[in-house]
């Protein structure tokens, strides 16, 4: 029996750690030995990170850089609301570097990085933290089907 190939339509287990341009790590699903899920095709991930991917089997580590536009995208000015500080209080304080949740009107939270506090007003980035930046990723193959 030959070894499933990743391709267009594939469903992948792997690990993944991300490493920004100095070396340093900033994410790693091996941390919590929590592998990621993928299917093939399904947009969860860009198009060229996908690329990256295909041909591989199951047993099989790649390491790979990607720019931003392909990883987590440029910043988008539209993510950045100012907030009035009376909308903060003691549980959650306005302090710059804070990570808060949002709720949505759906009900789902949305995570917020303070980044600056000026009398009343408080500026929350609701970019991705990685956004904007070049990253390498290092992938190790554990389960490929179809």
């Amino acid at each position: 029996m030959s070894q499933a190939v990743i391709g267009e339509n594939s469903q992948v287990i792997f690990h993944f750690s991300i490493k920004l341009e100095d070396g340093s790590a900033a994410d790693s699903t091996k941390v919590h030995n929590k592998p990621a899920k993928l299917v093939m095709g399904d947009g969860s991930l860009t198009a060229n990170f996908e690329k990256c991917l295909l041909g591989l089997t199951a047993g099989e580590s790649k390491t790979f850089e990607l720019e931003p536009e392909d990883a987590f995208g440029q910043p988008n000015p539209d993510n950045i609301y100012y907030v009035d500080r009376s909308k903060f209080g003691p549980e959650t304080p306005a302090k710059v570097g804070a990570i808060i949740a949002f709720t949505q009107p759906d009900g789902t939270e949305l995570p917020g990085l303070v980044r600056e506090v000026q009398g009343e007003s408080v500026t929350i980035d609701f970019n991705h933290p990685l956004a904007g930046q070049r990253l390498t990723f290092e992938v190790d193959i554990i389960e490929v089907e179809g």
